[in-house]
């Protein structure tokens, strides 16, 4: 799988990059074909959901995206790749019905 992590106007540290990847390759036991993943950290205004996650799966044919925002990146992660895996598990389902 290929890793684009970027972490915007901050400096990220690597435990959260592992976090990250960890996270991201768990989704591969939903589904084998993914190539890589766009992920974007980013601080944002509000004083409560300031830790904003972007995640874009590329798979072939077309890419999912999740973005989600909380208190803290684990939580944001974590909601986004929860987000991911129900996109990943109604791809599956609409490709085994068109087989």
């Amino acid at each position: 799988m290929k890793w684009d992590i970027q972490a915007v106007n901050f400096t990220m540290k690597p435990e959260l990059t592992d976090y990250c990847k960890e996270k991201i390759e768990g989704l591969s036991k939903y589904y084998s074909k993914i190539v890589g993943a766009e992920v974007y950290l980013k601080l944002g205004q509000s004083a409560e959901h300031n830790k904003i996650v972007e995640i874009k799966l590329n798979i072939p044919g077309n890419d999912l995206f999740a973005e989600s925002s909380s208190p803290k990146f684990e939580g944001s992660i974590n909601d986004a790749v929860d987000k991911l895996k129900a996109q990943l598990r109604k791809l599956k389902t609409k490709m085994a019905s068109s087989h």
